[in-house]
């Protein structure tokens, strides 16, 4: 019997041409200095969230996350027909009624706006469980009657205190697959089974800024003044970037439940939709203005018995251009080299199942097979890595 599979490892070569896909709090282009060179870097948080949007427009079963759990509890209500302000005060139970510290919202002005309950933590829970929220307040709702006004220093107690975690400990594939960190609420925390990299430019990147300006159309037409109603820079880079995300299968079948024959069926659906968003999805950020929707030039799924195997090593050296220009074919050739080198000192053993899909690329010796797609090469990745899946 061979090495059993533990990890699902996924690196992919993807060129973005001008873009700004992450910014930083100054609306700059993020960067990392790796190798004593400067690379555009995407943080892992921007690209996960993109892949979890398109997980779940893609397999459903979404999850919220928001500090205003009771303005959505509100909104239900509503939607049942209760009155305003019984469901605002409604909400505001529900959002103190939980383990976590709340705190009443403020308004411009400063002054508390009355039952508007906000958590100190974000709240984390699949987005049906706002109706089981709501139909606890239901249940109870001759017990409503303490407003929320943020006066003083003695807080009201919810009358519904002791009813609410047990919904914030619910979770679904979502939640199972990327984890939560609720350290208030008893049982809520879920470790992720996912590990997503930041990713980077596999070569020394430069910020270009792009002047722009805007035409007021009314001053135009009357031909009142000359020039812009507005004017301004904003920062944008190219560059082919090497990303790279492991799947840990006995984590995630831990997460999903006892039930051996139930996680497995799960878990190759929950892994799979992973691989195939985290290669589709992209981060939005500038999307109107650069439209930068390109698609991977390679993707390599590595199934491992032992441990995750990042190859950001492999551009510690920044990739220099080819003769003509262009860093696609040389990162996908740094990323052919290294697999065989890393894989021959650490034991080729430790490789359950290897294989790749590329745009335009023949001759990878060290990448395993050639699928003709990503959905035949995930599809074959997660069969072969849950044939005998860790129990």
């Amino acid at each position: 019997m061979g090495p059993k599979p533990r990890f699902i490892d996924i690196h992919v070569v993807q060129p973005v041409p001008y873009a700004n896909l992450n910014r930083d709090d100054t609306n700059s282009v993020k960067s990392m200095l790796y190798g004593d060179a400067l690379r555009t870097r995407i943080s892992s948080q921007s690209w996960k969230r993109a892949v979890r949007e398109h997980f779940q427009d893609t397999l459903g079963g979404n999850a919220l996350r928001t500090r205003r759990i009771g303005e959505r509890v509100t909104e239900t209500l509503r939607d049942r027909g209760w009155d305003r302000a019984l469901a605002e005060r409604a909400g505001a139970h529900v959002a103190a009624g939980s383990s976590i510290k709340w705190e009443v919202a403020k308004g411009k002005d400063k002054q508390p706006i009355t039952n508007k309950v906000l958590t100190n933590a974000l709240v984390y829970l699949p987005e049906d469980a706002v109706e089981e929220l709501a139909d606890i307040a239901e249940a109870h709702k001759d017990k409503l009657t303490a407003d929320f006004t943020g006066k003083g220093k003695n807080k009201p107690e919810s009358a519904l205190k002791g009813k609410i975690d047990k919904i914030l400990v619910k979770r679904n594939g979502v939640i199972n697959l990327f984890g939560r960190m609720l350290t208030e609420v008893d049982q809520a925390s879920v470790d992720g089974a996912v590990q997503v990299a930041h990713a980077f430019t596999t070569h020394t990147t430069e910020v270009e800024l792009d002047y722009f300006a805007a035409v007021d159309d009314v001053t135009e037409a009357k031909g009142d003044e000359t020039g812009s109603g507005h004017m301004g820079t904003a920062e944008f880079s190219t560059g082919t970037f090497y990303r790279f995300a492991t799947v840990d299968l006995e984590e995630l079948i831990k997460n999903l439940s006892d039930d051996s024959d139930i996680a497995l069926d799960a878990a190759r659906e929950l892994a799979g939709q992973f691989l195939l968003s985290f290669i589709e999805s992209l981060p939005q950020a500038k999307k109107n203005s650069t439209a930068p929707h390109t698609i991977p030039h390679l993707v390599h799924v590595a199934v491992r018995s032992d441990r995750p195997l990042s190859f950001a090593a492999a551009f510690e050296e920044p990739v220099r251009p080819a003769e003509h220009g262009g860093y696609v074919a040389r990162s996908v050739q740094g990323i052919d080299a290294y697999s065989k080198a890393a894989n021959t000192l650490l034991g080729p053993d430790r490789v359950v199942h290897a294989a790749h899909a590329s745009l335009q690329f023949d001759k990878l010796e060290h990448l395993g097979e050639r699928h003709s797609s990503f959905h035949a090469l995930v599809t074959a990745a997660v069969d072969i890595a849950l044939a005998e899946a860790p129990q």
